[in-house]
């Protein structure tokens, strides 16, 4: 876990997070905190990340994303990989 992140707040927006239960809860949330750019900002990132997690060509991830989500990817504390794994286990299940 990256320590310079780790705060009360960080904590209590995460325990919010937590608290949602469906994706039209998620909507109705994250409107509400993020701007309409921040909240695509992150949807971007999330989609390149999977892209490069499934190992797809640079060529079809906007350049310019590449190397912040890389870091991540290689570097960050595997919440894309938690995600992604559990993702592909709902879409089996499916």
């Amino acid at each position: 876990m990256n320590s310079k992140i780790k705060d009360e707040n960080t904590d209590f927006l995460f325990d919010a997070i937590l608290q949602l239960q469906s994706k039209e809860e998620c909507y109705q949330f994250f409107e509400d905190l993020c701007t309409v750019s921040e909240l695509k900002a992150l949807s971007q990132r999330i989609v390149v990340a999977k892209m490069l997690s499934d190992k797809r060509v640079y060529s079809d991830i906007v350049a310019a994303t590449i190397s912040r989500v890389n870091r991540s990817l290689i570097y960050g504390c595997d919440g894309y990989d938690m995600v992604f794994s559990r993702l592909d286990k709902k879409k089996d299940s499916d």
